[in-house]
C-alpha cells in the first residue's frame, strides 16, 4: 500500500522476506536480538548512566555492555536479568508466542 509515493516499511519487508519463509524467520529473529541491545541502550541513557556506571551496577564490564548494546555479543538470560534488574532497576519480562 503506497501513500504519497512512500512504501510502508512492513510492505517493503514483506516484499524482501516473504512471510512464512525461513528467510523471514531468520530476519525476525535477528531483529529481536538487535532490539534487546537498543532497549538496554535507551533505558541506560534515560537513566543518565554511562556504560561504565551500568557495568559497575550489574557486575560486568563496559566492554560487555557495549557489545550487548551493539548486538555484537549474545547475552545469557541470567546476565540480561542482572543488567535489567540490578543495573537499571527494572523488571525483565519474557513471553512465548505460539
Amino acid at each position: 500500500m503506497k501513500t504519497n509515493n512512500l512504501t510502508k516499511f512492513r510492505d517493503h519487508l514483506d516484499e524482501l522476506y516473504k512471510p512464512g519463509t525461513s528467510e523471514r524467520a531468520d530476519f525476525d529473529a535477528g531483529y529481536e536480538e538487535f532490539k534487546i541491545g537498543v532497549l538496554i541502550h535507551e533505558a541506560r541513557k534515560a537513566q543518565g548512566l554511562t556504560q561504565d556506571q551500568l557495568a559497575e551496577k550489574c557486575g560486568t564490564t563496559k566492554a560487555y555492555i557495549s557489545k550487548v548494546e551493539n548486538n555484537l555479543k549474545d547475552v545469557r538470560f541470567s546476565t540480561l536479568r542482572n543488567i535489567v534488574e540490578k543495573g537499571l532497576g527494572g523488571k525483565l519480562q519474557l513471553y512465548i508466542r505460539i
